[in-house]
């Protein structure tokens, strides 16, 4: 049977496909991050970190499977961006996986015992959970921005030129505060909607219009640094987007300011950044009006937007390198096969929309504030 998509339009999808993935990962799990950064500031006794914590104790091992799906995509669709970023990334990848294993440990034997220091060193321990990948996630995202230090050679094996400390730059770490703060602002959402109000509430609304201030001044300074810094590839005029997947076949060339030429050339474009700016502010006028809806909105829209804003600033790009810029990954060079990215469709076409019905469904079902006394009261509860 003939493939009814020719390769580019495939390429275009799947890139489209694995944005959707990331974005989904960082709505759902996103929220769970930021809610566990935020547990040590806006609860200050037992019960009101319970409150905080089954805020997200029924959703947050579900939320996970938008991670897997992410990376699962990477490996299936875009292998060679897979193989040089998780390698290049492992010990960063590494960091981020430990302070993920000290979530479904804090959660599971926090109440284990009544002991307020015991407690305690679960609530810092799931504090870590939060912010440390919400920060190194950031930190990735800025150096794929920056590009990283890899090149390959004739046979395709590639070779990286950095270590863990070359990942944290000042441009790479503003990146990473802005992750942080942008997940703190929608946990501050989450809270929002699904805990009783109260103190703790307000100490969230408090906190994420910190962090709303700190996201606008981020992303404001991000899109600075990358307009008049040096970051930046172009990819080489006459390449077939319906060629074959050979990073060494398209040639490419660094470009200071090529990530904000998608903006002159498609000004529809812009709407990502608008997005990531309004969405921002709706979420800080939402806390400001006590419009608890409102803040969640927002926060998904900043969330959205604000990373929609680095897939379409580099596109066709999607991992450039520092060091031979010739090497880079692009969507034209770095995909799958056709008849692999056309089985692969099916498959989603057909998944994808039962994980979102479900995903929705244990929301619904879920859907609903948790209140002091059902901690109190219930043996169910963390």
């Amino acid at each position: 049977m003939p493939i009814p998509f020719d390769y580019e339009t495939l390429r275009l999808i799947w890139w489209l496909l694995l944005g959707v993935l990331l974005i989904g990962f960082a709505l759902t799990d996103g929220f769970d991050l930021g809610v566990a950064a935020v547990l040590p500031f806006v609860a200050r006794t037992d019960e009101e970190r319970r409150l905080v914590i089954n805020s997200i104790g029924a959703t947050w091992e579900g939320n996970q499977v938008w991670f897997i799906l992410g990376g699962g995509a990477i490996f299936a669709a875009w292998p060679h961006v897979y193989a040089i970023s998780f390698s290049g990334f492992y010990l960063a990848m590494f960091l981020v996986l430990m302070a993920l294993i000290l979530r479904p440990v804090g959660f599971k034997y926090r109440s284990k015992k009544d002991d307020p220091a015991w407690r305690a060193r679960w609530d810092w321990a799931l504090f870590v959970g939060g912010f440390v990948p919400a920060l190194v996630f950031g930190v990735a995202v800025g150096n794929v921005l920056k590009g990283v230090p890899f090149h390959l050679d004739s046979d395709l094996r590639a070779f990286w030129d950095g270590g863990l400390m070359d990942l944290f730059s000042p441009f790479t770490l503003l990146a990473g505060l802005l992750s942080v703060s942008m997940l703190v602002l929608h946990g501050a959402g989450w809270l929002s909607l699904k805990i009783e109000h109260g103190p703790v509430l307000d100490r969230a609304r408090r906190l994420g219009q910190w962090a709303g201030v700190l996201s606008l001044l981020l992303f404001a300074g991000g899109g600075l640094f990358v307009a008049m810094g040096d970051m930046g590839v172009e990819i080489a005029a006459g390449v077939d987007p319906n060629g074959p997947s050979n990073p060494l076949l398209h040639g490419a060339v660094a470009s200071p300011g090529a990530w904000v030429k998608n903006y002159a050339a498609h000004p529809w474009m812009l709407l990502a950044p608008v997005l990531g700016f309004a969405g921002t502010a709706l979420a800080m006028l939402g806390i400001a009006r006590r419009w608890d809806k409102g803040v969640f909105i927002g926060s998904s829209a900043a969330v959205v937007g604000i990373i929609s804003t680095v897939g379409l600033s580099m596109f066709p790009v999607i991992l450039p390198s520092t060091v031979d810029p010739s090497s880079s990954l692009t969507v034209w060079n770095a995909s799958s096969s056709h008849l692999t990215l056309w089985i692969m469709l099916l498959a989603t076409v057909i998944l994808l929309p039962l994980v979102l019905l479900y995903t929705a469904w244990v929301f619904k079902v879920l859907f609903g504030r948790v209140t002091t006394e059902q901690v109190r009261s219930s043996g169910d509860y963390y």
